[in-house]
């Protein structure tokens, strides 16, 4: 092998490697085991069982969100009929570098003590989450970027999606259980105006889709709707987490049900159009993620869900050409329509319930659910619910309308974050040291793997009925 062959195709190498020494250097330094996995510490000198700890409460949500990221991301972007290969392992490389990576991002903000961060089997929940940033951000630029260009971008993406995560949970005290604000309308626009950036002329036979690989697909979406619940409810705690199960089970339900007949609707022949089909089924999973946990009930989970559905398919079928045409903003797998709309939806949803939150429907638990709303310390009213509320921490003592409008503005200033900071990474993303992929080898597995002949035919596209006039078939991510 040419030095001048390993320069064009091999620069990713020497890059995957370093970080991954340099995560075991930072992981040496400053991580050890919080005292609920550190044998050392008292409380575990006579432990037989998980009573006590939290990762009998976690570890099943956690395990949900971990197939999620693996199987039901990577699964989903496998309809383009010549990526196959990239879609699901290069999802699983940069996963992998971004759950390392989240853990120290994330530990800085939440578990250092001045000296170590301590991780917990929720740290590696929040790492799942964060990945699921990054991999929503990867379906607007599939199929047009090298991995290199991936890993950078997931690098520069989770350093900022963590000080915007901060911002939020911890400075402005909002409340986002399904983290639709915080990663899923961070992880779209995040990646569109990486896209944005990037702008090219991507026209390629080969975004499209065989019957074959829609089948794939649609196992990506099979398994993120069925595990849907357990992301929203990851990391609530009591009736709480119960409520979140419930309202996002029915979301997606009436979700399911909507966009398939929307999709029905808006086809010219009344027919199901499987880009609708494997995406904006999950819409509703989505929309429903900031009110999750609250007290929005069943009935109001199912309109969420089923505006969710209809909005999703609508931007399919008449906003992603226009985009993609006017704006010159391409999207390999829509990921406005199934992430980008639905979390603005999720982020107004969540808005309007905050706002309407009183103490008579959630009882003390309120002050739990939304806690900037817990009285000042050391104040008479403080003092008073101490009396009733085991371990209440002061609050800031906002109304229910100065809830509601932190909650909008965080979205706002999420969509102000993740945009500009998209913008940057791309433009780093364009320095000639990160390569790019030669127009010929868009959408094809062929630029970074060895692919059996016999397993590689030229494959007939499947028009789709939402596709501009380009040659692109746009799918959602």
């Amino acid at each position: 092998m040419s030095l001048k062959h390993f320069l064009m195709h091999g620069r990713h190498i020497p890059f995957l490697l370093g970080i991954q020494m340099a995560f075991i250097i930072l992981f040496g330094v400053f991580v050890e085991y919080d005292k609920e996995a550190d044998s050392g510490k008292a409380i575990n000198a006579n432990a037989t069982t998980n009573e006590g700890n939290t990762i009998g409460h976690y570890y099943p949500m956690f395990q949900d969100v971990h197939v999620m990221m693996f199987i039901g991301f990577g699964f989903l972007m496998t309809f383009l009929k010549k990526y196959g290969y990239s879609a699901v392992a290069v999802n699983f490389l940069i996963a992998a570098i971004v759950l390392q990576w989240a853990t120290l991002c994330q530990g800085f903000y939440h578990t250092f003590d001045g000296r170590r961060i301590h991780i917990t089997i929720t740290s590696l929940l929040n790492a799942d989450f964060a990945s699921a940033t990054v991999l929503i951000s990867f379906g607007a630029v599939i199929g047009v970027t090298t991995p290199l260009q991936l890993a950078v971008m997931a690098v520069c993406e989770i350093a900022i999606f963590a000080s915007n995560e901060h911002l939020g949970l911890e400075i402005l005290r909002i409340s986002d259980v399904g983290a639709s604000m915080l990663v899923h309308v961070f992880g779209a626009y995040f990646g569109l105006a990486v896209s944005c950036v990037l702008r090219r002329d991507v026209s390629s036979e080969k975004e499209g889709a065989t019957y074959n690989s829609d089948i794939f697909a649609m196992i990506g979406t099979i398994f993120l709707w069925l595990f849907w619940p357990s992301f929203n409810a990851g990391l609530a705690e009591g009736d709480a987490q119960h409520r979140a199960v419930i309202n996002t089970y029915y979301s997606l339900a009436a979700c399911c049900v909507t966009a398939f007949a929307i999709s029905a609707l808006v086809s010219k022949e009344h027919k199901f159009d499987m880009v609708h089909i494997q995406n904006s089924t999950l819409a509703g999973g989505v929309a429903i993620g900031t009110a999750a946990d609250m007290m929005i009930h069943p009935f109001g989970a199912m309109i969420v869900g089923s505006i969710a559905g209809t909005v999703s398919v609508l931007g399919y079928r008449y906003l992603t050409p226009v985009v993609n045409r006017r704006l010159g903003i391409h999207d390999t797998c829509g990921v406005h329509n199934l992430h980008g709309m639905p979390g603005m939806i999720a982020g107004i949803v969540g808005a309007i319930t905050a706002a309407a939150a009183t103490q008579e429907e959630y009882g003390y638990s309120l002050y739990r659910q939304f806690s900037a709303r817990a009285p000042l310390a050391g104040t008479p009213e403080f003092k008073a619910l101490h009396h009733h509320i085991e371990h209440l921490e002061p609050g800031l003592g906002r109304s229910a309308s100065m809830q509601g409008g932190y909650q909008i503005a965080t979205l706002f200033i999420t969509l102000a974050i993740a945009i500009s900071g998209g913008l940057v990474t791309g433009l780093i993303l364009r320095l000639p040291i990160f390569g790019k992929v030669h127009q010929d080898h868009l959408f094809d597995d062929e630029m970074c793997w060895e692919v059996p002949e016999a397993d590689h035919p030229q494959l007939e596209q499947i028009p789709s009925h939402n596709a501009s006039p380009s040659p692109m078939v746009l799918h959602q991510f």
